[in-house]
């Protein structure tokens, strides 16, 4: 029989594997340029039934933030615990180690302790992958997204202006041909080989960041004809500060039928995506490796679907680029839906604890929220903070209480804040009203008293 001692002290251990002595695999499972636009997360249009099982067996956190919304700047942060502030890596060209120097980032915390690392695809920015040591590190392989695949069609439809363009072109090709279906694949050959030790395997899909490339079959699932546009107020933009705006003026030259391309093709390339997961969560499921293994998906930041009257891509600080989906499943967690407010940077303590390995020897910034996936209706942290750049010298930052958002730029002056209870797509700028002062008093000392203060 067990004791009421014995079930306070389980209640408050690490999450343990069913089977005795052996320690729990870690799968992070890395989306990049994938918002909540997902079945899961409420979406009515978007096919997404893979993620959707994952976030049914396990926690599905609603109000989870990355800490910069850009790829690499997101990723070093995740990967080394550590705010962007503190890694001083602010963009996509800064190299991850350039400030922080040899802290331990996550995979390699968990080889020093015991475990078989690998990644496969995308988990640090591209062009830094090399930065994060692993015991084997592969990219996807197969076709370029630069080359068409069997069939396929180049569709571009808007340039960029120092960004990425909108482009897509679906393929004949089989979902094993195109990269992501090969990271898949490789990432099942992996736990099968290395079912029988302690694995962390990193799965990095690239899908759907641009260009918008994927197998015919999900283009179909979405007539662009069916695809409603965003309902913007005409006025939106007037109470928004313009270097709040990630706008490129290329952009003006789509038309409404193009932006309802453009959204199709991002939801095709998320169901592919979700399709390669669900390869993942099948193999789980014949290796019967679930009892053991906690599974983590995140995606690296949102992205912009034509909100706020033309805003696509994101290193914008509004709810669509900085939000994105975060779900976890372990063995002895019950499926729930948490209100908790979350950062990407406390990813790397949570995996810890819940493998039950200690913290590394840098000091984490960032909080573990393994007592979230005991209580997901608990109280928690107070506020989520992102900070984004616009050239050299200026930093936009942002904190999101469970009501309100209120965001800063080059001054005090040039600020935004938004009633989430009423204004859940941030339209009406409350800062601008001089009755709101004491609000706005209240929200900005909660941003400059900053994370610490906001702890649990």
């Amino acid at each position: 029989m067990i004791t009421r001692r014995q079930a306070l002290a389980a209640a408050s251990a690490p999450f343990l594997s069913r089977a005795a002595g052996q320690k729990l695999n870690v799968l992070l499972i890395a989306v990049d340029d994938l918002n909540n636009r997902l079945g899961c997360y409420g979406d009515p249009v978007v096919k997404s039934p893979h993620i959707d099982a994952l976030a049914r067996r396990g926690v599905r956190f609603d109000n989870a933030y990355c800490n910069y919304p850009v790829c690499n700047a997101s990723r070093t942060s995740l990967l080394s615990g550590l705010r962007p502030e503190t890694t001083q890596v602010l963009g996509n060209t800064t190299p991850p180690r350039t400030t922080i120097g040899d802290v331990a980032f996550l995979p390699e915390h968990f080889r020093a302790n015991g475990y078989f690392t690998a990644r496969v695809g995308k988990i640090a920015h591209g062009a830094f992958e090399d930065a994060v040591k692993w015991d084997i590190s592969e990219s996807s392989t197969g076709r370029r997204d630069t080359i068409q695949g069997k069939g396929g069609r180049d569709r571009k439809k808007a340039g960029a202006d120092g960004g990425l363009a909108l482009w897509w072109t679906p393929t004949n090709n089989d979902d094993s041909e195109e990269p992501d279906g090969r990271t898949a694949r490789r990432i099942g050959q992996l736990m099968a080989e290395k079912r029988d030790k302690p694995f962390f395997l990193g799965c990095g899909f690239h899908k759907p960041h641009l260009p918008w490339v994927a197998p015919k079959k999900y283009f179909d699932l979405y007539p662009p004809d069916r695809i409603e546009l965003p309902n913007t107020p005409a006025n939106d933009r007037d109470d928004i500060p313009p270097i709040a705006l990630t706008h490129q003026p290329a952009d003006d030259n789509l038309t409404d039928a193009d932006r309802r391309q453009a959204i199709a093709a991002y939801h095709a390339a998320t169901s592919f995506m979700d399709a390669q997961v669900g390869y993942v969560l099948r193999q789980l499921d014949t290796l019967k490796l679930w009892d053991n293994t906690v599974v983590l998906l995140f995606g690296d930041h949102g992205w912009h679907l034509n909100e706020h009257l033309g805003l696509w891509r994101k290193m914008s600080l509004f709810e669509e680029s900085s939000r994105a989906p975060l779900i976890v499943a372990a063995p002895g967690i019950k499926p729930a839906a948490t209100r908790a407010l979350t950062e990407f940077v406390d990813i790397y303590p949570s995996l810890s604890e819940l493998a039950g390995i200690k913290p590394p020897a840098h000091a984490l910034e960032g909080t573990s929220f393994a007592p979230v996936l005991r209580e997901p209706a608990r109280r928690w942290k107070k506020a989520a903070f992102t900070v984004v750049s616009r050239g050299r010298r200026t930093l936009g930052h942002t904190v999101r209480t469970e009501r309100y958002r209120y965001t800063e730029w080059d001054s005090p002056e040039v600020n935004e804040l938004y009633d989430h209870q009423v204004d859940p797509k941030e339209f009406t700028n409350l800062a601008r009203d001089p009755k709101n002062a004491p609000l706005v008093a209240q929200m900005r000392k909660a941003l400059n008293d900053g994370w610490r203060a906001a702890l649990p």
